[in-house]
C-alpha cells in the first residue's frame, strides 16, 4: 500500500491530489450527476492503493420517515450524500442536505437493528459533498456528548440536528468546511475506519482480555519471572510498588485469598497464587498495552514520519526488538514528538531486567495483535475510545477483585454533575486539579468543557493547548493510574498535540496528603519526625536553613529548598539520571550542575551531591532506573502547589483507618489530630480510629494545601461523614484545624441507589469554599430513582436525570448547641416540626450483649435429660469468628441460659426469641463469675467452655478489655485479670422485666417491647444481642409509652433524617426528646394503650394490617400532641417519612 506511510497515516500528497480534483469537478459540474460520478471514479483508485474495501452501493433505496429516498453512495456504514456545487454553502441547502443524511442514517440504523437502532447508529458516518465544501453527520445521545470528532481545527463549525426515529439523541454536524488536503485527509480516515476494528473497550478485550492467548500467556511469562527473580533490579522494582500500593490497598491485600484464586484461574495460574506478584504482572501487562497503544497514538499526528512502534516488530530480532522496547520504556520515543514525561518513574518496565526468549515473543505478539485496530478511532470517534483505559482494566480484572481490593471508578455522568456543580465552566484560565485523578476522567471532562469554551470564545488552539497542559492538572499515587492518565490525557487533546512545540503531561505520581516535608532550621539541625521518621539526623544546613525530605522504599532522600522549583527540579534530577547513566564522578555532575543553575550555596551543593551518591550506591547494587524521575514527581505538590488553584475536584480514595496499612497511618496520624480530625494518640490511635475514612483527610489535606482562598473542592465522598456520630464529628468542624474555614455549598445525596458498579456504599456529591464558614441550613439534594428505572454506567448526565426525581432539602446539625453533631437531612417545612421533638430524652438506652464468639455462647435447647438437664447444641455457624467446633447434645445447668433476642427477632411491634444465650456474666462485677463458682454451682457449663478456652482467651474484644499491664522494665506483660469466659456490656440493667428494643442495622427504625420467654418451663427476661439497643424498664404500662413514641412518624423521621440505617445505636435517645412516663398524664396512658394494641395485632397469625395501620396513624397524632405539633405540621412530617420510607 504505498499510499500510507511507516506510521499508518495516509501520504499527504494523495489527499492534496484528491481535493484538487475533486475541486476541478466542481469548476466543470452543472449538477448532481455531474458530480458524483466524476468523483467515484476519482475516489476508487486512491482507496485501492489505501487498502480501502471499493464496494460501494449506489443509489442504494432507503425508508426513512418521509418516505422512500436512495443514498448515493453507502460504504459500509458510511453514507456519502452528493450535491450540486454551491448547495452545501446556502442555509436552505445545507439544511436539506443535515435531513436527507440524518434520515438515511436513521433507516439504515433501524433495518440494521430495528429493536436498537440509536446502538447501530452510533457505528455510521454521513457525509455531504458538494465539490467545493465538505461536512460530516455523527450520532450522538445529546448535546453534551456532541464533541466526539474534531477534524480540522478548533475554529470548525459544530452543531447538533436532534433527529425523529430514535428513541433519544440527534447527528452532531461538523461543517461546512472547503474541500483541501485537510478535509478530505479527513474523508479518507473516515472511510478507512470502517474497514478495520475500531479502538472500543469490548473490542480490545476479545483480543486482549484474558479470554485470549495474548493476555494469558504474557501475564504467565511475567508472574512466574517474579516468582523467580534473583535480579536486585527487578526485586527493586517490586519493592517500591509494595510500598506504593500498600498504601492504595492497605490490609485488603494481606485478606485477598479470594480474590487471588479468582485472577489465578482467569489467566491459568497453577498452584497457591501470590497476589501481590500476580496482581503485578496484570498491572504490567495493562500497563504495557497502554504504552504500545499511546504510542500508535501519537504517529498519526501531523508531520509524524517515523515508523510506527508495531509496524517493524514482526520482522525485528529478539535483540531488536528489547531496544525498539528499551526506547518506548525509556521515553525516548514520545520525545521524539516533544512529549517528556509520558514516561518517567515507572516500576512496570522490570520484565527488560527479566529478558529472554519467551518475554520477546509474548511482546512481539502483543504489538502484532494491536496493528489490526484503527489509531485514528480517537479521533474520527473519540466517543467511541471513552473509557477505553477504564473499562480494559475492568476487563483484565474481575470485578470481584477489584471490589475486594477497593477499586471502583467513577462514571462519567457522575463526574460530569459534579463538575457542573462546583461552577467550572471551561475557562482554560482556571487552574483545576484533581488530587486522585485515577485513569483521568475528571481531567478529561475538563478538557472537553476548554474545547466547547474555546469554541464559544475563539480562543486559538496554540494558546489553548498551553493552558491546558498548565492549568489542568491530576496527581495520584497509583503509578498504574497516573499511565491511564497521561495516555487519556493526550487522548483527549486530539489534534491539538501537533500546536504544542513542547509537551509535559501535568500528569504527576505523587500523594496528595504526605507532600515532601520542609523543616526550616539555621546551622547544624537535629531533628525527629515522629510522623515519618523515627530516630536522629544531622545535617549540614544550607543558608536559609530550608531542606526538603521524601520518604521511599529506599530511605529518605533530602533536597535544599534553593532546587525545590519546577524548573530547577526537573534539571536537578535529568542530571541526576544523565550522571548515573554516563558513569560521572561526583564533582563532574555538580560542575555540570553549577553550568545549568549558576552558583550554588555550599551546603545545597554537598545535599544535592549527597542525594547523587545515594543514587549512584544504588546502581552499583542494581537498584537504579527510576530514582531521579520517581523524585521529581514527588514534588509536583509543592511546584504545582505554590499557585493555588481555583477549583479541585475528584472522587478521593474511600478507605476505612482498619483498612489503612500499619505505615501509613502511623504517617498520617499527625495530620488527622494536627487537622482535628480525631484526638487519640498512641496504641489507642491505631486501634481506635472507628469508622473514620481517609476521605476525611484527604479533603481537608487539599483544601489546606491547593485550594485558593475563596476557591472551590469538589468531592464523591461518603454520605456517611456527614451522619455518623463520633467518626464524623472531626470532619463536620468545617475548619482546618484552628486556621481557615470552610464553607459547606451543597450536598447531592445519591444513598437511594449506587452509581458504582456492582458497589453497596452510599455516595454524595459536595462542594465547599474555602475562607468562608459553614452557615445553616445547607442545601441538599435528595435523589430518589424513578420506579421501574436503572441508572447505566454508560449513561451520560441528562439520561440520568431523567431517571431520577431531586428532592429539595436542606441540612443542619440535630443538636443545634453542637454544630459538628450528626446532620438532620429533610424537607424544610419538616424540619421546622422536628425541631420540637430533637432534644434529650429522659431515658437511657444500652447496647446488648457482646460475646465476641457468638459460635460458643449461643445455643438452641434440642431436649432435657432426666436429671432435669438442659440439653443444648450451639449454634458453631453464627458470627464472624471462624473454626469453632459444634458440640451436640452437652448437658448444661438451666439457671444460666437466658432467652436470647436477636436483630432478626425483632419486628415493628414484635419481638420473639428464637435462640438461648448461655450467660455467665456476674453483673455485680461486669466480668465473668468466679472460677471457684462455676465448679461448685456449674460445672457442667464450665466443663463445656473449657473446651473452647484456647480460642476465648484469644477474641479480640477479650484481650482489649479483661487485660491489663503487670510487672516493670522488660518484665512488664499483658495478662487477663477475668475469667476467660467474660464477657461484655451485661450489667443489671440488662436482667430488667421489660425493654423496649430495636435493631442498630435496619432500613426502616423499627421498635418493640421485649419481655420474658420459657427455658425449661421458667420464665426468664429476653437479653438482647449487641446488634440491638434497648431501654431497661420495670414498668410495662411504661414500656409501651416508651416504645410508641419513639415508633411514630416524627421520632422514626428524625432517626431516619440524622442517622445511617447501619448505625442507628444509643444516640437515638440523645435526640428525641422523650419525657419521663406520668402514670396520671392521659397522653402517656393513650400511647401506651395504643402501643399494647399494636402489639396484640402484630402477634396475631394473620395480623389486620388495615387495622394496624390505623392504630398507627393514631400513635402519630398522640405523639404529635406529646410534642405540640399541629396537625399541618404533623402532614409535613409523614410525607417527609414517606419519601425515606421509598429508600
Amino acid at each position: 500500500m504505498t499510499g500510507m506511510t511507516r506510521s499508518g497515516k495516509i501520504d499527504p500528497a494523495i489527499s492534496k491530489k484528491l481535493a484538487r480534483d475533486i475541486r476541478e469537478i466542481a469548476k466543470r459540474a452543472h449538477n448532481e450527476e455531474e458530480v458524483r460520478i466524476p468523483v467515484e471514479l476519482a475516489l476508487k483508485p486512491v482507496l485501492t492503493q489505501l487498502g480501502i474495501s471499493t464496494q460501494a452501493n449506489y443509489e442504494q433505496k432507503l425508508t426513512t420517515l418521509q418516505g422512500t429516498g436512495y443514498a448515493d453512495a453507502v460504504y459500509g456504514f458510511g453514507v456519502i450524500e452528493y450535491e450540486r456545487p454551491g448547495k452545501i454553502a446556502t442555509p436552505a441547502g445545507r439544511k436539506e442536505v443535515i435531513e436527507q443524511l440524518s434520515s438515511y442514517l436513521t433507516s439504515k440504523a433501524r433495518e440494521l437493528a430495528p429493536t436498537k437502532p440509536h446502538e447501530a447508529v452510533k457505528k455510521m458516518i454521513g457525509i455531504g459533498l458538494d465539490g467545493e465544501q465538505i461536512m460530516y453527520l455523527r450520532y450522538a445521545s445529546s448535546p453534551n456528548r456532541a464533541r466526539f470528532f474534531q477534524p480540522i481545527s478548533l475554529e470548525t463549525q459544530l452543531d447538533f440536528f436532534k433527529q425523529k426515529g430514535l428513541p433519544r439523541g440527534g447527528f452532531q454536524i461538523v461543517g461546512p468546511m472547503p474541500v483541501d488536503e485537510a478535509s478530505i485527509d479527513w474523508l479518507l480516515y473516515s472511510l478507512r475506519f470502517f474497514q478495520r476494528r475500531a479502538l472500543e473497550p469490548h473490542a480490545l478485550a476479545e483480543v486482549f482480555g484474558p479470554e485470549a492467548n495474548i493476555a494469558s500467556n504474557a501475564i504467565n511469562s511475567f508472574y512466574h519471572k517474579l516468582l523467580a527473580a534473583d535480579n536486585r533490579r527487578v526485586e527493586m522494582f517490586f519493592a517500591q510498588w509494595d510500598m506504593i500500593f500498600g498504601v492504595i490497598y492497605g490490609q485488603e491485600l494481606e485478606r485477598g485469598d479470594a480474590a487471588a484464586a479468582e485472577l489465578a484461574k482467569l489467566y491459568g495460574i497453577v498452584g497457591k497464587p501470590d497476589l501481590k506478584r500476580l496482581l503485578f504482572a496484570v498491572h504490567t501487562y495493562y500497563v504495557l498495552l497502554m504504552k504500545m497503544l499511546a504510542a500508535e497514538l501519537i504517529f498519526l499526528q501531523e508531520g509524524s514520519w517515523f515508523a510506527s512502534f508495531t509496524a517493524e516488530v514482526e520482522t525485528a530480532s529478539d535483540a531488536e526488538l528489547k531496544n525498539k522496547i528499551l526506547h518506548l520504556e525509556n521515553g525516548g520515543l514520545f520525545k521524539q514528538f516533544n512529549i517528556v514525561n509520558f514516561l518517567e518513574g515507572d516500576f512496570f518496565r522490570w520484565y527488560l531486567d527479566a529478558w529472554d526468549a519467551d518475554i520477546a515473543q509474548n511482546l512481539r505478539h502483543i504489538a502484532i495483535a494491536l496493528q489490526q485496530f484503527e489509531p485514528a478511532t480517537t479521533t474520527i470517534d473519540p466517543n467511541a475510545t471513552r473509557d477505553l483505559l477504564k473499562k480494559l482494566y475492568q476487563y483484565l480484572l474481575p470485578r470481584r477483585v477489584r471490589h475486594d481490593l477497593g477499586e471502583y471508578y467513577t462514571p462519567d455522568w457522575l463526574a460530569e454533575r459534579l463538575i457542573r456543580q462546583i461552577g467550572y465552566d471551561g475557562n482554560p484560565n482556571t487552574r483545576v486539579l484533581d488530587p486522585s485523578c485515577g485513569s483521568g476522567t475528571f481531567l478529561a471532562l475538563c478538557i472537553r468543557k476548554a474545547f466547547d469554551y474555546a469554541d464559544r470564545n475563539l480562543v486559538r488552539p496554540d494558546e489553548l493547548v498551553q493552558k491546558l497542559l498548565t492549568n489542568v492538572v491530576g496527581f495520584d499515587l497509583n503509578p498504574l493510574a497516573v499511565i491511564a492518565a497521561r495516555t487519556n490525557f493526550l487522548l483527549s487533546l486530539g489534534t491539538l498535540i501537533r500546536h504544542a512545540p513542547r509537551i509535559e503531561i501535568p500528569v504527576y505520581f505523587c500523594d496528595s496528603i504526605l507532600t515532601p516535608i520542609e523543616f526550616v532550621h539555621e546551622g547544624q539541625i537535629e531533628f525527629v519526625t515522629p510522623a515519618l521518621h523515627e530516630g536522629k539526623v544531622e545535617l549540614e544546613m544550607p543558608t536559609n536553613g530550608r531542606i526538603w525530605h521524601v520518604d521511599t522504599s529506599e530511605g529518605r532522600f533530602t533536597f535544599p529548598a534553593a532546587v525545590i522549583e519546577q524548573e530547577k527540579i526537573e534539571i536537578v534530577c535529568a542530571l541526576l539520571e544523565e550522571s548515573v547513566q554516563v558513569s560521572r564522578t561526583r564533582a563532574q555532575f555538580l560542575e555540570k550542575l553549577r553550568t545549568a543553575l549558576g552558583r550554588l550555596d555550599n551546603a545545597v551543593e554537598k545535599l544535592i551531591g549527597n542525594v547523587f551518591d545515594r543514587i549512584v550506591r544504588l546502581n552499583a547494587n542494581g537498584k537504579n532506573g527510576i530514582w531521579a524521575r520517581f523524585l521529581k514527581n514527588q514534588f509536583a505538590p509543592v511546584f504545582v502547589g505554590k499557585k493555588p488553584f481555583d477549583f479541585v475536584i475528584g472522587n478521593p480514595p474511600w478507605v476505612n483507618w482498619q483498612s489503612l496499612s500499619d505505615s501509613y497511618r502511623d504517617k498520617t496520624l499527625q495530620l488527622w489530630q494536627n487537622y482535628g480530625l480525631f484526638s487519640l494518640t498512641g496504641q489507642a490511635a491505631r486501634l481506635g480510629g472507628g469508622k473514620k475514612d481517609l476521605a476525611m483527610l484527604f479533603t481537608y489535606a487539599c483544601l489546606d494545601n491547593y485550594v485558593k482562598d475563596g476557591g472551590r473542592l469538589g468531592f464523591i465522598i461518603t454520605q456517611t461523614l456527614f451522619k455518623t456520630k463520633g467518626a464524623g464529628d472531626g470532619f463536620r468542624r468545617f475548619q482546618l484545624g484552628d486556621g481557615a474555614h470552610f464553607k459547606v455549598f451543597q450536598v447531592d445525596d445519591l444513598s437511594d441507589f449506587q452509581p458504582f458498579e456492582g458497589a453497596t456504599n452510599r455516595t454524595a456529591i459536595v462542594t465547599f469554599q474555602k475562607g468562608r464558614p459553614t452557615k445553616y441550613p445547607v442545601p441538599y439534594l435528595y435523589w430518589q430513582k424513578k420506579a421501574k428505572q436503572s441508572v447505566s454506567l454508560d449513561d451520560d448526565l441528562d439520561e440520568v436525570l431523567a431517571k431520577i426525581t431531586v428532592k429539595q432539602w436542606e441540612a443542619q446539625p440535630v443538636n443545634p448547641d453542637k454544630p459538628n453533631s450528626p446532620w438532620l437531612t429533610a424537607r424544610p417545612k419538616a424540619v421546622i416540626a422536628l425541631r420540637k421533638v430533637i432534644g434529650q430524652s429522659d431515658y437511657r438506652a444500652y447496647a446488648g450483649s457482646c460475646t465476641w464468639a457468638n459460635g460458643v455462647y449461643w445455643l438452641e435447647i434440642t431436649g432435657k435429660n432426666n436429671a432435669g438437664e438442659i440439653i443444648a447444641r450451639n449454634l458453631s455457624d453464627v458470627g464472624k469468628l471462624e473454626g469453632i467446633e459444634q458440640v451436640d447434645g452437652v448437658a448444661l445447668e438451666s439457671d444460666l441460659l437466658y432467652p436470647l433476642l436477636r436483630g432478626r427477632d425483632v419486628g415493628r411491634w414484635k419481638a420473639e426469641s428464637s435462640a438461648f444465650l448461655l450467660n455467665v456474666q456476674d453483673t455485680e462485677k461486669r466480668c465473668g463469675y468466679d472460677e471457684d463458682l462455676m465448679k461448685d454451682k456449674f460445672p457442667l457449663t464450665l466443663g463445656y467452655l473449657l473446651k473452647f478456652e484456647s480460642l476465648l482467651r484469644k477474641r479480640s474484644g477479650f484481650r482489649k478489655f479483661f487485660y491489663k499491664l503487670v510487672g516493670k522494665g522488660k518484665k512488664k506483660k499483658l495478662e487477663p485479670f477475668a475469667p476467660f469466659y467474660s464477657l461484655y456490656n451485661i450489667g443489671e440493667y440488662t436482667l430488667a422485666p421489660y425493654k423496649v428494643c430495636w435493631r442498630e442495622q435496619a432500613t426502616f427504625f423499627t421498635a418493640s417491647v421485649a419481655g420474658s420467654s420459657k427455658v425449661a418451663d421458667k420464665n426468664k427476661v429476653v437479653i438482647p444481642d449487641h446488634k440491638l439497643m434497648f431501654v431497661p424498664l420495670d414498668n410495662e404500662l411504661e414500656a409501651h409509652y416508651v416504645c410508641a413514641a419513639i415508633n411514630s412518624a416524627p421520632s422514626v423521621l428524625i432517626v431516619k433524617s440524622y442517622a445511617i440505617e447501619t448505625q442507628t445505636s444509643t444516640h437515638v435517645l440523645e435526640n428525641v426528646r422523650l419525657p419521663k412516663f406520668d402514670v396520671e398524664n392521659q397522653q402517656h396512658l393513650r400511647l401506651a394503650e395504643l402501643s399494647k394494641t399494636a402489639h396484640a395485632l402484630a402477634a396475631e397469625s394473620k395480623p389486620d394490617t388495615k387495622r394496624l395501620e390505623e392504630i398507627e396513624t393514631d400513635i402519630d397524632k398522640a405523639a404529635a400532641e406529646l410534642w405540640d405539633i399541629t396537625d399541618t405540621c404533623l402532614l409535613y412530617t409523614s410525607d417527609a417519612a414517606d419519601d425515606l420510607l421509598c429508600v
